[in-house]
């Protein structure tokens, strides 16, 4: 699990220069990165408990063909146990491998927005932050504190309607919960959202409707797919 290419719709690769978390919002209840965990235990000796890999390290580097890669996709990168000196050195890496664009995904946002001044953040470097219910939104004011060239949100699971400020904002992923124990999500909130960044011309990105397995309910929405992304991804990739 430390990189490999990806059956999720918006990026190419992952690369997990950490793994392991725990768990912070209702969002995080039937994580998946955990039951990777537990299901493959020989790959991670340590379980879901935070883990560094500075073996990982270099490995963007060795991927000549540019990519969107999703950075830790079994941890989450502001972790209050990830040392800053080693957040620095993954930073550098994004650095300097600018024909990849990085997607850096967080519900640290206080954390999140408090090095963000202390990083160096390169126009490939993204960072988005989960908003999985309104009383999450919160974090979005934080993620307009970060200089970064390209702010997301993730809104999966969706648990329920959502009222954006999307001020500042450049793309938002919607998905519903996927597993055995997967909680249902109701069209109308994926609609609303549309709506909300129809308005506010905002790409969106819808990746799926749940149920038992992630490609259960498929992907359309209002009888297309949505796999809209951030107009500095087109410009990236026409380079």
């Amino acid at each position: 699990m430390s990189s490999t290419n990806t059956g999720i719709e918006w990026t190419d690769k992952t690369w997990n220069p950490t793994t392991g978390c725990n768990k912070v919002s209702p969002g995080c209840r039937h994580c998946y990165a955990e039951a990777l965990t537990e299901r493959f235990p020989k790959s991670f000796p340590q379980g879901f408990k935070l883990t560094l890999h500075p073996e990982r390290l270099e490995q963007p580097r060795k991927w000549r063909t540019p990519s969107r890669i999703f950075v830790n996709s079994m941890s989450d990168l502001f972790h209050k146990d990830v040392p800053f000196a080693y957040l620095q050195k993954i930073f550098a890496v994004m650095r300097e491998t600018p024909w990849h664009i990085y997607q850096v995904l967080t519900k640290r946002d206080k954390n999140m927005a408090e090095l963000a001044s202390e990083l160096e953040w390169s126009e490939n470097i993204w960072v988005g932050v989960s908003v999985e219910s309104q009383q999450y939104t919160h974090r979005i004011d934080a993620l307009r504190q970060v200089p970064a060239k390209v702010r997301f949100l993730s809104c999966e699971p969706l648990l329920g309607s959502l009222n954006l400020n999307l001020e500042g904002i450049d793309w938002v992923i919607v998905g519903g919960e996927s597993g055995y124990q997967h909680r249902s999500m109701n069209p109308e909130w994926v609609k609303n959202i549309l709506c909300q960044t129809r308005k506010a011309q905002v790409a969106f990105f819808f990746k799926q409707w749940g149920g038992h397995h992630s490609k259960a309910g498929g992907r359309i929405l209002d009888d297309k797919i949505w796999d809209e992304m951030p107009s500095v991804w087109y410009d990236h990739i026409n380079k």
